[in-house]
C-alpha cells in the first residue's frame, strides 16, 4: 500500500512533493529566509529559485514514489494555492529497524495556531498505518527551539538525550535533542521469530 499523495485534516491539506508545486514552494522558502536560517543546516545559494526548486521536488517525488523518502506540503483549506510548511520522513530504514527521521517546519506568519500539531499527527498517523508501516520515528531538535519541544512532547516523543556537535547549521556545530516515538501495534512480519509468546 503506497503513501498517501492527500492527508487532509480539520484546517489543512498535506500535499505530496510534486514540481507543480515549485513556484509556490519558492515563495515559501524566500519568504521565510531570515526565519529559517536559525535551524537549517547549509543549503545552495540558489535553493529559493523555482528552477532549483522544481528540480528539488521532482527528485523529492522520486523518492517519495520509490517509499524511501516521503515529504507533504502544509496549505490551509481557506488558501490552497499558499505553501505554509512541510513535513517529511527522511532516512527510511526497513528490515530489524524499519525507522524514519521526522523533519518538519512552518511560516513564520502561521505559528503558535497548533497547525504543526495537527500537520505531524496527521503524518504520524500514516507512518504509523500499513501505507508506510514504521515502527519507530525519530527527530532531533536544538535545546534552543523551545516550540519545537513542545511539539515532541505534546504528540508524545519521549527524549532519549542530548546529541553533542550533532549538526552544522547556522554557522557552527550545533547539539540537538533526541526524541523518537515508537508504534505498540506495529505488525510485525510472520517470519520474524517472537519471543514474547509463550
Amino acid at each position: 500500500m503506497p503513501a498517501p499523495l492527500l492527508i487532509s485534516t480539520a484546517r489543512l491539506q498535506l500535499l505530496a512533493t510534486h514540481p507543480g508545486l515549485a513556484d509556490a514552494v519558492a515563495d515559501y522558502y524566500s519568504r521565510n529566509a531570515a526565519h529559517f536560517a536559525p535551524w537549517d543546516p547549509p543549503l545552495p545559494a540558489n535553493h529559493t529559485e523555482p528552477a532549483r526548486v522544481a528540480q528539488a521536488l521532482t527528485e523529492g517525488r522520486m523518492a517519495f514514489d520509490a517509499g524511501v523518502g516521503h515529504r507533504w506540503w502544509m496549505v490551509r483549506r481557506d488558501t490552497p494555492g499558499r505553501v505554509i510548511g512541510s513535513v517529511h520522513l527522511s532516512n527510511l530504514t526497513r528490515g530489524a529497524f524499519q525507522s524514519a527521521s521526522l523533519g518538519y517546519a512552518i511560516d513564520q506568519g502561521q505559528q503558535g495556531q497548533g497547525l504543526m500539531h495537527e500537520a505531524l499527527d496527521a503524518v504520524i498517523a500514516e507512518a504509523f498505518s500499513l501505507s508506510i508501516h514504521l515502527h519507530r520515528i525519530q527527530a532531533a531538535v536544538r535545546p534552543e527551539n523551545t516550540r519545537s519541544l513542545a511539539v515532541m512532547r505534546r504528540l508524545g516523543f519521549r527524549d532519549e538525550g542530548l546529541a553533542l556537535d550533532y549538526l552544522y547549521i547556522d554557522g557552527a556545530w550545533r547539539d540537538h535533542r533526541l526524541f523518537a516515538l515508537t508504534h505498540a501495534g506495529f505488525i510485525r512480519p510472520e517470519h520474524w521469530p517472537r519471543k514474547d509468546l509463550p
